[in-house]
């Protein structure tokens, strides 16, 4: 549908161009490029044929409530906005355009929600499986291990390769590679190595030949992202765990668990791979809350008479 709708517009190479600029120079996730791709089909489409040359900033005000009106949410407003303002800065820094009419406007304000993080009894449970049978159970109990040992995200889990030295598990760390091409080194614990090597031993039994990744799927090839996620929920039904259990939600507790216990919020943003330190302490409200209980349960002057 995005490609569909830049095809029609006047405009539509200029949107490419930009798009090409996300992904080849800024090296952002296909994901990622895709939602780019998605909100500036949006503006072409409410532009109705007219040019981006002649968007003014209260007309950018006017496309926003129409939007606001039609339903959107107030964080897909600020993505959108967001996406709209980061094409125009590209276009007065390389196709001489004369100002970011989205320049200095808001979106309005979504409510900031917290990420879902495992307990650590929970994430304890869902990785001491019982015996492990077969190559598919030994990859699975590998992935999930290395995701809430290292704090991966799932696209950098799924793209390591078996041998080209990323994986250290003599020394213990993995190097990723993630959003922005930004490249990081994170500590591997001592039970995702354990699995690692249980999986390795046991990988030529599902991988194809010459085949270079780490983690592969029913067909040898490398695993889907979505595969993962497939792996995950079924993992967690079998061993008990309640709820929606996520790729991420690994990340999520791998931060909050790691926080809770070493307080160290810039070791944990390195960890994490944030740019900025303000992401990463989103984590620190997760924290402020079992602090919280803590204090409901044993302060003298918090327990209601």
């Amino acid at each position: 549908m995005a490609d569909q709708l830049k095809a029609t517009h006047p405009d539509a190479a200029l949107v490419r161009a930009y798009l090409d600029t996300l992904r080849h120079q800024r090296r952002l996730a296909p994901i990622s490029v895709e939602n780019y791709a998605r909100s500036l089909a949006r503006l072409l489409l409410l532009l109705d044929g007219g040019r981006l040359d002649g968007l003014e900033a209260h007309q950018v005000r006017r496309l926003l409530a129409r939007l606001h009106a039609g339903g959107l949410s107030p964080r897909a407003l600020a993505n959108a906005l967001s996406a709209w303002r980061g094409l125009y800065r590209w276009l007065v820094r390389h196709r001489g355009f004369r100002d970011n009419p989205c320049q200095g406007l808001r979106a309005p304000k979504a409510p900031r929600t917290l990420p879902k993080a495992m307990s650590v009894e929970a994430a304890q449970r869902l990785l001491d499986a019982g015996p492990l049978d077969g190559p598919a159970m030994l990859r699975d109990h590998a992935m999930f291990e290395l995701l809430y040992s290292s704090g991966l995200r799932r696209a950098e889990l799924v793209g390591l390769d078996a041998d080209d030295g990323r994986l250290d598990l003599r020394s213990g760390q993995v190097t990723v590679t993630g959003k922005g091409g930004k490249t990081r080194t994170v500590p591997v614990g001592a039970r995702a190595c354990q699995a690692l090597r249980a999986w390795l031993e046991a990988r030529a039994g599902l991988a194809a030949p010459r085949e270079p990744a780490l983690f592969v799927g029913a067909r040898g090839k490398r695993i889907a992202p979505s595969s993962v996620a497939r792996r995950l929920r079924l993992w967690a039904l079998r061993q008990g765990i309640e709820g929606r259990v996520h790729p991420h939600m690994l990340r999520h507790s791998f931060a909050s668990h790691l926080l809770e216990s070493s307080q160290d919020l810039r070791a944990v943003q390195e960890m994490l791979g944030h740019a900025s330190i303000s992401t990463t302490q989103v984590y620190t409200h997760l924290d402020f809350q079992a602090l919280a209980k803590v204090y409901d349960a044993a302060h003298p002057r918090a327990r209601k008479k």
